[in-house]
């Protein structure tokens, strides 16, 4: 199995990490958390709704990230080059999180675009094969 294909596992399970920051230490307990976690989730604030809002993205970027490593393998694109921008996504995916949890929106939206663009050269790779 390919580095790509190992990150597309990475990619679906980040989203887990961003929503556990979320509810890392709320004072309710977990009862309440998964009693009604749509209310749970409305109700929070600071780095845990960013947290929470870094999960919904992450949930929003794992399609065309995994569809495009799989076009690409299927393709065979350059492994070297499938398997960097794999990589690269997925550092970028972290430091996307990491600049939401720190509200740093500008440094986010940067990273979300680089993400973006790794998807775009996966897809420009298989178009290359």
């Amino acid at each position: 199995m390919t580095i790509a294909l190992w990150c597309i596992l990475v990619a679906a399970l980040l989203p887990l990490v961003f929503t556990a920051i979320a509810k890392y230490g709320h004072e309710a307990g977990i009862h309440r958390l998964n009693r009604k976690p749509r209310v749970f989730q409305a109700e929070l604030s600071g780095y845990r709704a960013r947290a929470h809002w870094a999960h919904l993205n992450s949930l929003e970027a794992f399609p065309p990230f995994a569809a495009a490593v799989l076009v690409a393998q299927f393709t065979h694109a350059s492994q070297n080059v499938v398997d960097l921008l794999a990589v690269l996504f997925i550092v970028l995916r972290l430091a996307y999180g990491a600049f939401y949890l720190a509200d740093k929106a500008p440094l986010r939206s940067l990273t979300w675009l680089a993400g973006v663009l790794c998807v775009v050269g996966l897809f420009v790779a298989s178009a290359m094969a």
